[in-house]
């Protein structure tokens, strides 16, 4: 059963518009104030949020600003209430990004049909634009229905060998990448030469956006881990697609967002854990990014410097905590592996 919100500070509008709603066979979740119905989204999670926007507290504006902070309510599909005479307060919602807004009084099949519209087009995305072949599949459609013009028929994918470069810093961006099997690293280097490495890409990942939307040169590098085929979107292709449907525009900061919220934690952690925690982080973050399936025990296939360059530390150190962590039977290490025997404990490590 799809889960609707409705935040409306009049006590009449909100209930009668619950029951609709609900005769429809909808859960619904209701708030009387901006405040309470940012609280509400963050712990219910709805598929669709109905908002008032004049309310006290908190006015719709501010609920839709802050519930697009946080990835986990950003690509809510988020419908306006507003009354006849505030056609300029519907229009700046919009602007803002909102999917829909209706009008009071309302209809309420009128809002039925708004509901119904929001969702399936949300499950459509869902369906057709995750995973490895998203953009594809977005760029197809998008061409079939004539919304815009492509530079080339086809994506074009290359294969690249182990440690070949994908583009390096100082480059002008050309093209977004999806990674279509293999692994890549992001990495930067600083004056004495020494890597980090930023990210890890696998199969389905997309990356090299960031330059094209800021409208500067890499800051980073990119490079072959291991044997992989790129697919490649021209940079004005990219652009047209994220500028010709809104919804695809979320989609996209949803994945910055989300990449932004990774980084902030590896910081984080960078900064105040100690040693053994780094460490332990570092592992379940490259677990979840890099791990490969061995009767059940998951490993990590990559090289002890890449892996320092990864979490940020020396390689002596790296090398010194693993071979704690193996004497305490966290983990076991073979040649070129690292096999995680207690992911709990490593999650949970007091120090």
């Amino acid at each position: 059963m799809k889960k609707i919100l409705i935040i409306e500070d009049n006590e009449q509008v909100r209930e009668n518009t619950a029951e609709i709603i609900e005769l429809s066979n909808y859960q619904v979740f209701t708030a009387e104030n901006g405040k309470e119905g940012v609280e509400l989204a963050l712990a219910k999670k709805p598929d669709l949020i109905i908002c008032d926007i004049m309310m006290p507290v908190l006015d719709g504006y501010g609920v839709y600003h802050l519930l697009s902070k946080h990835t986990e309510t950003a690509s809510i599909p988020f419908i306006f209430l507003t009354a006849k005479s505030e056609k300029a307060d519907f229009r700046r919602g919009m602007e803002m990004g909102a999917d829909d807004y209706v009008t009071k009084p309302f209809d309420g099949i009128d809002l039925l049909n708004a509901i119904e519209v929001r969702l399936n087009k949300n499950d459509l995305i869902k369906q057709q634009y995750t995973g490895a072949d998203a953009l594809n599949n977005f760029i197809k459609d998008a061409r079939d229905a004539g919304k815009i013009k492509l530079s080339s028929d086809e994506r074009e994918v290359f294969s690249y060998g182990k440690k070949q470069f994908i583009y390096k810093e100082g480059q002008r961006p050309r093209a977004v990448y999806c990674v279509v099997s293999g692994k890549v690293k992001i990495y930067r280097t600083n004056d004495d030469g020494k890597e980090l490495i930023i990210n890890i890409y696998g199969e389905g990942d997309y990356f090299g956006y960031t330059p094209i939307l800021e409208e500067n040169n890499y800051k980073e590098s990119a490079q072959v881990l291991e044997d992989a085929k790129i697919m490649l979107i021209p940079r004005e292709d990219f652009m047209q697609l994220v500028s010709t449907d809104l919804s695809i525009a979320k989609v996209f900061i949803k994945i910055i967002t989300r990449n932004i919220l990774e980084k902030e934690d590896s910081l984080l952690n960078l900064a105040y854990n100690t040693l053994r925690k780094k460490v332990a982080f570092g592992l379940i973050q490259l677990l979840e990014k890099y791990k490969i399936e061995n009767d059940a025990k998951p490993q990590l296939n990559l090289s002890r410097e890449n892996m320092a360059q990864t979490i940020g530390i020396a390689t002596e150190s790296l090398i010194r905590t693993l071979g704690d962590f193996k004497d305490e039977k966290l983990i076991d290490i073979q040649v070129g592996k690292v096999i995680i025997l207690d992911e709990k404990k490593l999650r949970n490590l007091p120090y």
